[in-house]
């Protein structure tokens, strides 16, 4: 056996980056995955969300409540987008719409100068209980300091000026679990539809098999809704697995219609199923299909919701992350599970998703290979 050749190792080494040059969608993969990661992580992310929609309910518009207001708004957790009445509140509460309302009695300023400390009622949507964790605890700092330039007096600790009571509603105690396995199942969907379907198409060109395809008369539709069908029940059996321990292992509540859920669900996995099958259409082998699954991946996770607060993020990753279809999958399914949303809440994170189906079908029929080249 011949010794070590370093002019050998030398052209074995160049072939590579010959190969590395050529692939262009690989060399791109190398070089965007990192700067992504990196700006997502460094500028998107933010586990401490602040300027939190907040609606107010005024029974009592007098000036301490105002004051308290103002005080809310400088805390920089809160920004004050509406003044409304109880039902409208509600309302914004079960369209995810506002993250927090906060409502003052009638009578509040003229028992709060009388000392009897007026009850003042916080409710956060706590599905997500990381969004809400920073704020809170600015809510219970906010003590006498808010009142005291205009109150006659010092007042004992013992007897602050307002009874604050936060009621932290679908999630009461704050429990992370049904935030993070109703989220788990778009992930999970994600992960896997994608990535199967990614394969499907390049898997039939790398053994061959591709030919007999286009031997057919089937057309690009029918060929891309034949594959998507088969893993459209598979998708259907993961949903019924994670939902089965959500409700027995998890005990996550679940008061909303499973009809809709599934609906939905069904919705998510043919956006899904057809990303997929696009992906296959224009890659040229297993490797990139997969380059670009995990391309498309790393942002569902980072700016859905799913890892980090949504309202955290600047507005510039809000608009991506408005693109992708996990982040109003996320909405759908905790508000199916743990709001009890109807199709009339949902809808208005149905037609994103629909959307996005269409534009990426029309692509994928566009780039959809007729010949082996």
């Amino acid at each position: 056996m011949d010794g070590f050749s370093f002019s050998r190792w030398l052209g074995i080494v160049l072939k590579e980056f010959i190969q590395l040059r050529r692939d262009r969608l690989t060399f791109g993969m190398i070089v965007g995955i990192p700067l992504i990661q990196l700006l997502l992580f460094g500028f998107a992310i933010n586990s401490d969300p602040r300027h939190l929609p907040t609606a107010v309910v005024m029974a009592d518009p007098g000036p301490f409540a105002r004051a308290w207001v103002t005080a809310l708004a400088n805390s920089e957790y809160f920004r004050i987008v509406a003044e409304v009445d109880e039902r409208e509140a509600n309302r914004l509460l079960e369209r995810s719409e506002v993250q927090f309302v906060v409502t003052f009695p009638p009578g509040f300023n003229r028992d709060v100068v009388r000392g009897l400390s007026p009850v003042l009622l916080v409710e956060a949507d706590a599905t997500d209980p990381m969004a809400t964790g920073g704020a809170v605890a600015v809510l219970r700092s906010l003590g006498g300091e808010v009142f005291a330039p205009d109150l006659p007096g010092a007042r004992p600790a013992t007897h602050p000026p307002v009874d604050l009571r936060i009621h932290r509603r679908y999630n009461a105690e704050g429990i992370t679990a049904y935030n993070v396995v109703p989220g788990l199942l778009g992930v999970i969907l994600t992960m896997t539809m994608v990535l199967m379907t990614g394969l499907a198409m390049t898997r039939e060109r790398e053994r061959g098999t591709f030919e007999n395809l286009l031997a057919t008369p089937a057309t690009p539709l029918e060929v891309m809704t034949g594959k998507i069908v088969p893993y459209i029940l598979i998708g259907l059996l993961q949903v019924t697995l994670v939902l089965a321990a959500a409700r027995w292992v998890f005990d996550v509540p679940m008061y909303g219609s499973l009809a809709l859920l599934y609906a939905v669900v069904l919705l998510f996995i043919c956006a899904n199923l057809t990303l997929g099958i696009t992906f296959s259409s224009i890659a040229r082998n297993q490797l990139q299909a997969m380059q670009m699954t995990f391309f498309f991946f790393l942002p569902s996770m980072l700016l859905s919701g799913f890892m980090f607060p949504f309202r955290g993020m600047p507005e510039w990753a809000q608009m991506v992350g408005n693109v992708l279809p996990l982040t109003h999958f996320l909405l759908l399914v905790r508000g199916i599970l743990l709001k009890g949303s109807g199709w009339d809440i949902v809808w208005e994170q149905v037609w994103p998703i629909l959307a996005f189906t269409a534009v990426v079908l029309a692509v994928g029929l566009k780039t959809f290979r007729r010949t082996l080249d």
